[in-house]
Formats: structure tokens, C-alpha cells, sequence
């Protein structure tokens, strides 16, 4: 069970009270995010899932401390890489050069006062963090004396990774792939503080990894999973070749947008082949695995589940500067393809299952070295024999 409460200290609840009279407190791990991209909460929410029940709980303290200008923020930040993705891309580099991140604390002094309370009133035995701003909280909680535990960074991106992620002191690093490892060696962290021991993705994933899409080679029908979200460039453009083509079967996941949902299945209704249009789901996990290709933009959280589940990627769409990497990842290993028009989303498609699924069956090959479904558990067993706490604290 993982808590998740809606106060800064956060009120004694499944997640495991601070101290009992007469018995020891339950070991607890506090895990931070932040909602600025669904990479933050997904690695957050995979990872305190790893945890023994009443172990570890996870928080926003931006959202806890300023609710409304969070969301207004979260809007904005969306907005921006939609519409003005360049624009994005330069803030993101600045971000890397300067020095604002560690200055801007003075601006979070009610966010910083939160994590302490928070601090004060869990005591973890470590502090896990998925979003990288919070690494320079803790440590100047860390310099008054209030932040004595072990801190973590579960770096959520490849490759084009933000210096912000590693400019604050920490226990350790935790990395999706070696190559992301690199990236934080040559930028001069300790080495034996970087861990490339995956993305925390779904359990689920691991504990169905039997699951596999039909045999291309012996005529199984195609499947193609299209993922659209707030973020995706006209998705109904996007689909509308694929869903006209009748050789495949399609599954289309459109979040909350329920227009778009019902005019996708407007579309489909003439398709013979079996076809899926969902509105928000919980099965992405379940399709990726079932599914031989997936088309999205290069998310965090959505790129490391398809590697998780060894499902080609054909990517649509790249946000600059964070998911630049993510692409990198999958384009230097040989691992899926970039198509940023229906027509060229079509053409990979048809390219990658043609023959038997002969170019789908090495991408998927090339994926089998980067996927780490057990990443969270390993994570989480790490962190606690990291704080001194027994391995067997885990499920």
C-alpha cells in the first residue's frame, strides 16, 4: 500500500506510523515528485509500489504547498511544450548553464519548510527523488541539521539529461541504462554513486513477461497500440491512415480526451479487424506487452515501459531537450524509428512487420539488453541496504 497525503505532514495512516509506544517504528521511505511531465509520477509511484505495504509513501510538495499554483503552473508547462516546443528547448538549456536551480531556493521557502515538515514527521531512513529540484532542498535542510538521512535521485531521463539532476549533492544516482550512466561519469559524479538499474516501471510488466504478441512469422495478424496525450500533435491525423489500413489490428489509448474517442470510433466502425478505442486506461502495461508496436511521442515514463516490455517504438513526436535522449536511447541501439508524419507512421509500420516481422523481430532483439522490468525492485533493495536497513523489509 503506498500513502499519499494532502497536508505537508501528511496525517499517521496505512503507510505506517511514525512511532508506536513500545515497539520500534516501521521503516519508511519517503519518495518526492512533482507533476511537471507523467515520467516524475509514474517512476514515484512504480517505485513505492516496490516497497514493502506501509513502507514508503510518496509526495508532491509543490502541489501540497500551493495547490493552485501548481496546477497553474503544471497548465503552463504543458502549454509551452506544445505550443512552443523551441521556446522549451532553450529554457531547458538554460536550465542546464546557469545556476538558477540552486539560487532559486529562495523562492521555495514554503515548499522547503513542507519537505521538513514532512521530514519531521515521517523520519525516513531515506528520501528517494524523482524530481530534481528537491535534491537542492534537502540539501540545505541538510546543512541546518534537518535532512540527516541518506537522499536518492531516480533520474527519470536518457541521455540528454539536465545538469540540475546531478549539481545538488546525494547518496547516489539511480539511472535508466549505461548509457545515461556516462553521462553522469563524465560530467565528474563519483562513479560509484551512479546505478543503471533501470526506470521503475509497473510490476505488472515483470510479473507477466510470458505475455508476447501473435508469431508474425508463422501469419499472426499485427498489432499496432497508438498512445495520445495531452501533448500529441493532432492525433486524429496521426491515426486515420492506420485505421484505414485493414491488415492490422489497432488499439488506441486517448486519455481523457472524449471527443477525440468518439471520433476516432466514428472511423473505425467500417474496420473488420479486431480495433480498440479507449479512453483513460490502466492497461498500457498489458498492451505493451501484447502489442508489436507502439507509436508515441517520446515520453519518459512511456518510452522506459516499452523497453520494459521489449514493444518497438515508432516515435512521433519529440519534446526538446528531456525527450531528445529518450529517442537517442532507442535510435543508437537500433531499437525502433523516428516518424513524424502519418504517412511516414504508416510506412514504418507496414516496414516493420513485412516479411514475417523480420525488421520488428531485431528491433525487439535490440531491446532485450536495455529492458530492466525488475528496475524498481532492484531500486527499492537497493536504497534500503544503501540506509542499513535488512533486505528482507522487501516483498
Amino acid at each position: 500500500m503506498i500513502s499519499q497525503s494532502s497536508s505537508c505532514a501528511g496525517p499517521l495512516n496505512a503507510a505506517g506510523p511514525r512511532r508506536d509506544a513500545g515497539r520500534a517504528r516501521a521503516t519508511r521511505v519517503l519518495i518526492l515528485t512533482a507533476g511537471f511531465g507523467e515520467g516524475h509520477n509514474a517512476a514515484a509511484r512504480n517505485l513505492a509500489a516496490a516497497f514493502a505495504p506501509g513502507t514508503a509513501s510518496v509526495a508532491d510538495v509543490f502541489a501540497l504547498t500551493s495547490p493552485r499554483l501548481n496546477a497553474v503552473s503544471r497548465r503552463g508547462y504543458l502549454a509551452l511544450i506544445n505550443r512552443a516546443p523551441r521556446l522549451w528547448q532553450s529554457v531547458y538549456g538554460w536550465l542546464d548553464r546557469s545556476q538558477f536551480p540552486g539560487r532559486s531556493l529562495r523562492f521555495l521557502r514554503a515548499e522547503t519548510a513542507c519537505l521538513a515538515a514532512r521530514l519531521e514527521h515521517e523520519q525516513p531512513v531515506a528520501v528517494c527523488s524523482t524530481y530534481p529540484v528537491y535534491a537542492f532542498m534537502l540539501a540545505e535542510l541538510a546543512r541546518a541539521g534537518r535532512a540527516a538521512m541518506p537522499c536518492f535521485n531516480i533520474v527519470t531521463d536518457s541521455i540528454s539529461i539536465n545538469s540540475i539532476w546531478w549539481r545538488a549533492p546525494c547518496a547516489g544516482w539511480y539511472v535508466p541504462n549505461s548509457d545515461s550512466a556516462d553521462v553522469l561519469r563524465r560530467a565528474g559524479v563519483a562513479p560509484e554513486l551512479v546505478h543503471a538499474l533501470g526506470f521503475p516501471t509497473p510490476a505488472f510488466i515483470a510479473a507477466q513477461a510470458h505475455l508476447a504478441p501473435p508469431d508474425l512469422a508463422l501469419g499472426g495478424r499485427p498489432r499496432v497500440l497508438c498512445i495520445i496525450n495531452s501533448v500529441t500533435r493532432d492525433g486524429e491525423a496521426m491515426v486515420a491512415p492506420l485505421l484505414a489500413a485493414t491488415d492490422w489490428e489497432i488499439t488506441v489509448a486517448v486519455g481523457r480526451d472524449d471527443r477525440l474517442r468518439r471520433r476516432l470510433q466514428k472511423l473505425a466502425t467500417w474496420r473488420a479487424a479486431p480495433t480498440h478505442i479507449l479512453g483513460w486506461t490502466d492497461q498500457i502495461p498489458h498492451l505493451l506487452l501484447t502489442h508489436h508496436l507502439v507509436v508515441s511521442k517520446a515520453g519518459g515514463a512511456t518510452t522506459q515501459e516499452a523497453i520494459a516490455a521489449r514493444c518497438p517504438m515508432i516515435v512521433n513526436q519529440i519534446v526538446p531537450g528531456q525527450e531528445e535522449g529518450n529517442w537517442e536511447l532507442l535510435r543508437r541501439h537500433g531499437a525502433g524509428v523516428l516518424a513524424e508524419t502519418p504517412d511516414a507512421i504508416l510506412a514504418a509500420s507496414r516496414h516493420a512487420v513485412a516479411d514475417g516481422g523480420r525488421v520488428w523481430r531485431a528491433w525487439r532483439a535490440a531491446l532485450a539488453p536495455l529492458s530492466r522490468p525488475h528496475a524498481a525492485r532492484d531500486i527499492a533493495a537497493h536504497v534500503l541496504a544503501s540506509a542499513g536497513t535488512p533486505a528482507p523489509f522487501l516483498p
